[in-house]
């Protein structure tokens, strides 16, 4: 099976890993943080724009692929404060409102860089 390594237009360019990463039918998109095309950090302190801007991240990687939502089978979700998970919760739902996937929510002491309140990271299946 072929492993194709894509770098969306739209999200940030690391050099350290991929994006998004295609093997045969599977995607396995990297943790989603609330970095912005230029890798600035959007919504310091705020869950709120913080997740926002993690579902739009993750919206754009799925789209590099031709996948949607209903492509997603798995998430896994970190956040740095327990009082987040609200928050999380309904930008979850704007973006994910049927069908959700299965999905796994870990509260950890931090991330990459102290401002992230949130990561998250997605398996998908195309059809």
């Amino acid at each position: 099976m072929a492993i194709e390594r894509i770098q969306p237009d739209g999200l940030s360019k690391p050099a350290a890993y991929t994006q998004v990463v295609k093997v045969g039918n599977y995607i396995h998109i990297a943790g989603q943080t609330s970095q912005n095309a230029a890798g600035e950090i959007v919504g310091v302190g705020s869950i709120d724009e913080q997740a926002e801007q993690v579902f739009s991240n993750l919206e754009v990687a799925l789209a590099s692929v031709g996948a949607t939502w209903a492509n997603v089978v798995k998430v896994t979700t970190f956040l740095t404060r327990p009082e987040d998970i609200e928050g999380y919760r309904a930008a979850r739902q704007r973006h994910i409102p049927n069908d959700p996937p299965a999905s796994t929510l870990l509260i950890i002491s931090g991330l990459a860089q102290p401002d992230y309140l949130i990561e998250i990271e997605a398996t998908a299946v195309l059809d």
